[in-house]
């Protein structure tokens, strides 16, 4: 019984200890980040557009899309879940393209392939455009239109943050780097999970 009491009693103090450390002021993370050796910062703004009267009630955001490096096929995700949204983002050097982009509306899930192709240089600070995805009202050949534009307003937005996340870019030249082609088009196909259909009822299972 006395070793019980003992095991509890030196139990009891380490957790003061422990607690008591624990009270202790510590700095928070920063929201400052540092950049690779050689590396580059892209940014832009994405923004969706109904072309067409929709019969679904869910505004469609874009859920993500990604970058391909040409020479490593090494993919890049850029979450958004927003229907405008600015995005700042660290490159390696290298060639890029725009591939997979998905849009979401409520429960629903739209997927398209692009070829939309930028290059960024080593220690390159470059502007990509206002990135606005046009998209169809649902139906059977629903497409999907991705343009960019240079947007000032915008571009000053996005600088800022860029210079707030990284504040060891001040003062280096930004470049304005539309991709290529400035306009291109592809087919939606909507993906998994699809709501309240049967499973007969569903063509697309990737």
């Amino acid at each position: 019984m006395l070793r019980a009491r003992t095991l509890r009693d030196i139990v009891s103090a380490v957790l003061l200890v422990v607690l008591a450390g624990g009270g202790c002021a510590t700095p928070g993370p920063s929201t400052q980040d540092t950049l690779a050796p050689g590396a580059s910062v892209v940014f832009g703004r994405a923004v969706t557009v109904l072309l067409d009267r929709s019969t679904r009630r869910y505004i469609p955001k874009i859920g993500f899309f990604e970058f391909v490096n040409k020479a490593t096929q090494e993919r890049v995700r850029v979450d958004l879940r927003s229907d405008d949204k600015l995005f700042v983002l660290p490159l390696p050097a290298g060639e890029y393209a725009l591939s997979r982009v998905q849009i979401g509306e409520g429960p629903f899930r739209s997927m398209a392939d692009f070829e939309v192709t930028f290059e960024i240089g080593a220690k390159q600070t470059a502007y990509l455009g206002t990135w606005r995805f046009g998209i169809d009202s649902p139906r059977y050949e629903r497409m999907m239109i991705v343009s960019a534009v240079e947007d000032q307003e915008s571009r000053e937005e996005a600088e800022r943050q860029v210079l707030d996340r990284y504040p060891g870019l001040a003062g280096r030249p930004i470049a304005i780097l539309l991709p290529t082609p400035v306009s291109s088009e592809a087919r939606l196909h909507e993906v998994m999970p699809y709501p309240y259909y049967p499973r007969y009822f569903r063509r697309h299972w990737w």
